[in-house]
C-alpha cells in the first residue's frame, strides 16, 4: 500500500465518522493493538458517545499476550514473525471471539527507532480488519519517527474501519 499519510491530520473526523456508521449498522467495534500501544483505541474514544458502540480494547505489545488473550497460535508468530498478515488476522478472530464485538482491527509493526531489519524494516506495519470469519490485511511502510509511525498507523487503522463499514461486501 501507499505510504503517503499526512502526519499531522486530526482523527477526530474519522472517529466521528466511525461513531456514525457504527450507530446507523449498530455495529460493536475492538480492537488489537502492538505497536499502536492502544491508540486507536484512544482516538475512538475520544468521540462522546463511543460506549455505544466500543466493545473493548487490547494492547497485546508481547508476543506472549497476543497468544495469550487473543488467541494468536505461537506457531504461527514464531514462524511468519509478530509483524506479518497471519498474525494480524489472527489477532482481529481473537479480539472479536474474546470480546464479543461485530467487527474489529488489529495493528502489529515496527515503530522504532530499533527494532526493524532488512525484511521487516523500521515503518512497517501491519493491520487487518474483519471478524471471525473474514478478514483483510495490508502492509504499510510509514516514514518519520516512531511517534510518526504509530500516527499514521492509527490514522489508517480508522481509515480501514470506516471503509469496511462503507463495503457492500464488507471489503
Amino acid at each position: 500500500m501507499s505510504d503517503v499519510v499526512d502526519q499531522a491530520v486530526d482523527t477526530t473526523p474519522l472517529a466521528e465518522r466511525l461513531r456514525d456508521l457504527c450507530r446507523q449498522q449498530r455495529v460493536r467495534i475492538t480492537t488489537a493493538e502492538s505497536c499502536t500501544g492502544g491508540g486507536v483505541a484512544s482516538a475512538i474514544t475520544e468521540v462522546a458517545g463511543s460506549s455505544d458502540y466500543f466493545e473493548t480494547g487490547y494492547v497485546t505489545y508481547a508476543n506472549v499476550a497476543k497468544s495469550r488473550l487473543l488467541g494468536v497460535p505461537t506457531e504461527v508468530i514464531d514462524s511468519q514473525g509478530a509483524v506479518s498478515r497471519a498474525v494480524v488476522e489472527a489477532m482481529v478472530v481473537g479480539a472479536c471471539r474474546e470480546s464479543g464485538a461485530d467487527l474489529g482491527v488489529a495493528v502489529s509493526g515496527v515503530a522504532g527507532p530499533g527494532g526493524g531489519s532488512e525484511t521487516k524494516p523500521v515503518g512497517t506495519v501491519w493491520l487487518a480488519w474483519g471478524d471471525i470469519r473474514q478478514q483483510q490485511a495490508e502492509q504499510w511502510h510509514f516514514s518519520g519517527d516512531r511517534r510518526a509511525v504509530r500516527l499514521q498507523s492509527v490514522q489508517v487503522a480508522l481509515q480501514g474501519l470506516i471503509r469496511w463499514l462503507e463495503s457492500p461486501e464488507k471489503m
